[in-house]
């Protein structure tokens, strides 16, 4: 702010040529003022001899596309009057002309550029619109007969409200005969490459910022970084020659003087890494022609290494482009961090959680048992399934009593008869022939099995688990012999008449089963699947499609809406439907006819959980009383109150799904609210991020991967730095807080189950607040088993809007 204020008295003082002045540090600023039709942005111009008519040469080299069609407001600094008589010769995105007529003189004169309008609320809408004054007639026909001789106001600099609103450096664009003096220092190039430092993420797309003029193409890399740290850096690609298909990045040994940083210390999350379910990702990364794209890329630094300097080579290369190789330098200090540097959120240290595997295994979490298996009977809490050699369940029971408050002795059996996969053939159901049936993996939380056999003119491969809390996933696959033509194939459960009392789903409320119903697929409705049973014994039923990604939830559900499972829909013939025979009913999920090729696989996918769960813990019903609302810990208790949940949009907390920005804050008043008997639990999920969080850049740069496709508006800062691509999220003006929608499930789960873990062990939470549920069951495990390993008597509550409209799909 220092050299804002020296350069504002020189401007004061001397005269400038507006052309010649370059976009160095000592040009921007910040201020505060009111950002509602004003804008977040405003430059700042000087007149000092009184004229009826002044130029104005604007320098501002703007990332948005077009400036032109944007408004402008510019206000008398002294009198905080708005100037009507101006008018803008030229404006682009380098630069903009402008005539005004000045009123107070000598004085400054503010010009807003980015002036807009907001509906306000938790969704504002913000819209940005030319100006709508009007200059006096007289005065516009003679200020344009004086445009050669007008003054000029002198550029004192622009400013922004606020640093998080700035453009600078990393969005202050490089002007076209800039870029083209650039390229012809590197003619032969199909690609630069820049590397940068972590605190100058890459935010745009289609622009090169300012600062790599002068950085120039291709330098080595300088940086700092302690023992043990996490160091993330990034390098920037762009694409000048053509389209970059599938980018690679190489690396070898940082050496030292005695110790080396080995190339398995390297990580680039843009190409590889374990996505939510651990799977090994080897990500097709490309790039457009004349486009930028980062590469954000991490280096494990080992602890007890010698300081001092360390020297490779980081090598990028993609399928029809030669390879370019930077130098890295890393001057390594004699600090050792205990926590790889993630207590400082600004190292982007934490950029590793997105391929961390904390958690996931195939263990079990209170209050389940071990799963139990006695010949093809596989027990869990409460429940038991019985197999058939086609693998699929001939009983499931239940032991839970009519209270659900504990497991009794006698069983209810949920279904009449065995699960039956049916392949009907000219109006007949094709007998099945066993190969095989084994079990392939027995552990405490899961078991799993397979099965062959032969159907007529198919082989057929049914895959199968069974999970410690009674859920089971199935994968059946069928492979044409020959050219063969079906009636159908279908999944038929016989469910016990006693037992088949209520049902929920498929669009409709809990109530009473009818005696029969016929539901077809529709990807305007997010449903996928039934709950059918009685309180103490039931079955819930989903169908999926082998590529399944989930949708988004809520009233985000049409911008990413369900993959319908094609070998289940077969073109709109499949569905499911169910009635009653006698006291009984018999539930078919159908597809209808189709014919297949010699060597077609067709892969039909269905998911069932056992219900109930557990047996309900009456104690904590009754004993949990919750505050949902951050106060001092003794109006908590004086209202009798034992647990506390902090949303977001507090002091504590003040940026959703983000809360690691005030840690000390938060640890002081958990702590207090501990040694007062009050336990306390946080809003915390994954269904949209704080454009304030400082990995925001790095995620942005993987594509889809972790931010839905949308497009875009929202918030004004979206709009601004975001431009385009996003769904915007939830907004809490009191934090400007605005937020984007995540995809379905995405490495970003790996991460908030790591910041989950590092909630429970540095701040003491004692639960979590979910709003609504954005992950998948893979992760919810997680979940409970970092708060099982990290709290005494973890709590978690479920907040789920009512979903039966049109925007959330009538789940």
């Amino acid at each position: 702010m220092k050299k804002f204020f020296l350069f504002l008295a020189i401007c004061f003082s001397l005269p400038t040529v507006a052309q010649e002045i370059k976009p160095d540090e000592s040009l921007y600023g910040t201020a505060f003022w009111e950002a509602d039709t004003l804008g977040n942005h405003r430059a700042i111009v000087r007149l000092d001899s009184p004229t009826e008519t002044a130029k104005i040469y604007l320098p501002w080299r703007r990332r948005d596309k077009d400036p032109e069609q944007k408004g402008l407001i510019i206000v008398d600094a002294q009198t905080g009057k708005q100037i009507v008589n101006f008018y803008r010769k030229e404006v682009n995105r380098e630069f903009g002309i402008l005539f005004f007529q000045p009123q107070t003189v000598p004085g400054n004169y503010y010009i807003y550029y980015l002036p807009y309008h907001s509906s306000g609320g938790p969704y504002p809408k913000v819209f940005y619109t030319r100006e709508q004054t009007i200059p006096d007639v007289r005065w516009l026909a003679q200020a344009q007969t004086q445009e050669t001789t007008a003054p000029e106001a002198s550029l004192i600099g622009f400013q922004s409200r606020g640093s998080f609103n700035s453009f600078y450096p990393m969005e202050i664009i490089a002007t076209a005969k800039e870029k083209a003096a650039l390229l012809q220092d590197h003619p032969d190039k199909k690609y630069l490459l820049f590397a940068e430092d972590r605190l100058h993420p890459i935010k745009m797309f289609q622009d090169i910022p300012y600062r790599w003029v002068t950085k120039g193409a291709g330098h080595p890399f300088f940086a700092e970084a302690d023992q043990n740290e996490y160091f993330v850096f990034q390098i920037g690609l762009w694409a000048v020659g053509e389209d970059i298909k599938n980018i690679k990045v190489e690396f070898n040994d940082l050496a030292g003087t005695k110790d080396t940083i080995p190339l398995s210390a390297f990580t680039c999350f843009n190409t590889a890494g374990k996505d939510w379910l651990q799977r090994p990702m080897q990500i097709a990364y490309h790039i457009p022609q004349h486009q930028i794209r980062p590469l954000w890329i991490g280096i494990q630094i080992p602890a007890g290494i010698q300081m001092g300097l360390y020297k490779g080579e980081v090598t990028v290369s993609g399928d029809n482009v030669e390879p370019q190789t930077l130098d890295l330098n890393l001057s390594i200090s004699d600090r050792i961090l205990t926590d790889k540097g993630d207590s400082d959120i600004y190292r982007l240290s934490r950029l590793r959680w997105l391929n961390s595997d904390i958690a996931f295994d195939d263990d079990i979490v209170k209050p389940f048992t071990p799963l139990s298996l006695s010949g093809n009977t596989i027990a869990c809490l409460g429940r038991s399934v019985s197999l058939n050699s086609f693998g699929l369940p001939a009983s499931i029971q239940s032991y839970f009593t009519d209270e659900v408050t504990e497991i009794g002795e006698s069983p209810t059996e949920i279904i009449q008869a065995p699960f039956r996969f049916v392949i009907e053939q000219n109006k007949k159901n094709l007998p099945w022939e066993n190969k095989s049936f084994q079990f392939t993996q027995k552990e405490k939380g899961k078991i799993s099995w397979e099965s062959i056999n032969k159907a007529g003119n198919f082989d057929v491969r049914c895959e199968a688990s069974m999970e410690f809390d009674g859920f089971m996933e199935y994968k059946i696959t069928l492979k044409a012999l020959a050219n063969t033509a079906v009636n159908d194939i279908r999944l038929e459960i016989p469910m016990n008449g006693s037992v088949a009392t209520y049902w929920l789903g498929m669009g409709e409320k809990g109530s009473r089963i009818p005696k029969e119903y016929n539901w077809k697929w529709n990807i305007q409705k997010n449903q996928e699947g039934f709950w059918i049973g009685t309180v103490n014994a039931g079955l819930h039923c989903v169908f999926r499609d082998e590529n399944y990604v989930r949708p988004l939830n809520t009233n985000f559900y049409h911008s990413k809406p369900l993959i319908i499972p094609e070998c289940w829909n077969n073109k709109g013939k499949g569905g499911i439907k169910f009635s009653r025979k006698g006291k009984d009913m018999l539930i078919k999920t159908y597809s209808g006819s189709r014919t297949l090729k010699a060597g077609e696989e067709l892969t039909f996918i269905f998911k069932t959980s056992v219900t109930p769960f557990k047996p309900i813990d009456t104690e904590k019903q009754w004993t949990d009383r919750y505050l949902h609302s951050y106060e001092p810990i003794d109006n908590v208790v004086a209202q009798g109150a034992n647990t506390i949940n902090i949303h977001h949009g507090t002091p504590i907390n003040p940026h959703i799904n983000y809360p690691f920005f005030r840690p000390d804050f938060m640890k002081a008043y958990i702590d207090e609210a501990h040694s007062k008997g009050c336990k306390v639990k946080i809003y915390y999920t994954v269904r949209e991020l704080a454009n304030r969080a400082p990995e925001l850049w790095a995620l942005r740069s993987l594509g889809h991967e972790i931010f839905s496709a949308g497009k875009g508006n929202g918030f004004s800062w979206l709009q601004e730095h975001l431009e385009e691509d996003y769904i915007a999220a939830w907004f809490v003006e009191k934090y400007t807080d605005a937020a984007i929608v995540n995809s379905g499930v995405s490495r970003w789960h790996n991460f908030y189950v790591e910041g989950l873990n590092w909630l429970v062990q540095n701040i003491g939470i004692d639960g979590l607040y979910i709003d609504d549920l954005a992950f998948d069951r893979t992760t919810m495990k997680r979940i409970r088993k970092v708060l099982n390993a990290g709290c005494s008597a973890p709590r978690i509550d479920l907040h789920s809007a009512n979903q039966f409209n049109e925007k959330d799909g009538y789940i």
